[in-house]
């Protein structure tokens, strides 16, 4: 039970990595307030020991803020909320740069701000970001939007690590390669020819295939855990050796 005793707050938990982050933080022992901005996804944790759930906007400052004053204590955030732009810079609009920003990077600015002090006044925590190899990390062919996205959560997450270093407060980020998801069956779904798309995500994987979302959750927990003590400012590759 390397998370007992721990309260953990997770955004985007309604499915994805975010859903099996929070199941395997629940295995470990933590009491996890498991958020979401759509309820019909949250009702899968409703027979799930030790997780509470609620609705939550990330995009809402307020909300962010009166969710956080529910919680009597949070040692550890993991910011899962994200969206993924498809395209080159010449196909970028100002609308999908500012929701992306809005929602990859300025929410998890906003979760931050609202964690920290109660954080700081427990005497430490563990903040963890979602962030991808498609960052700052690597670049990948048409993701202009999403991977200046995730090198500003890079950015964000070493700045606040080097920030509160001294104060117990650990912040990484973790990278994930391609997962299976159901943002990404969407994705392959919009795609004219959804086999060749599915094809092509598996072909840049060295593996030779796609990660799982219950493949990325160790990570989580041990970053959330007291393994990761001397751990912070990193961004973990999870990526099937897209990086090698």
């Amino acid at each position: 039970m390397r998370l007992k005793n721990k309260n953990i707050l997770v955004t985007a938990a309604g499915q994805g990595i975010g859903h099996a982050a929070v199941m395997a933080m629940a295995a470990e022992g933590a009491t996890v307030w498991a958020t979401d901005v759509n309820p019909e996804l949250l009702k899968s944790y409703a027979s799930v020991a030790n997780v509470h759930t609620a609705v939550l906007d990330v995009m809402n400052k307020d909300a962010i803020h009166k969710q956080v004053a529910l919680i009597p204590r949070i040692d550890a955030l993991f910011n899962c909320a994200g969206v993924v732009h498809g395209g080159t810079i010449l196909q970028a609009t100002d609308t999908d740069w500012e929701f992306a920003f809005n929602l990859n990077a300025r929410a998890q600015f906003w979760m931050i701000q609202a964690v920290l002090p109660k954080m700081l006044s427990q005497g430490g925590g563990s903040i963890i970001n979602m962030a991808s190899v498609c960052s700052s990390v690597r670049g990948l062919p048409n993701r202009f939007i999403y991977g200046a996205s995730k090198a500003a959560v890079i950015g964000l997450t070493k700045s606040v690590a080097a920030d509160y270093v001294t104060k117990g407060i650990r912040c990484n980020a973790i990278c994930p390669g391609t997962v299976e998801t159901p943002s990404l069956h969407d994705r392959i779904n919009a795609e004219a020819d959804p086999v060749q798309a599915r094809k092509n995500f598996i072909a840049r994987q060295p593996m030779g295939r796609l990660a799982q979302a219950h493949e990325i959750a160790p990570i989580i927990v041990f970053l959330a855990s007291d393994e990761a003590i001397f751990a912070t400012g990193n961004a973990y590759m999870v990526d099937g050796g897209m990086t090698i």
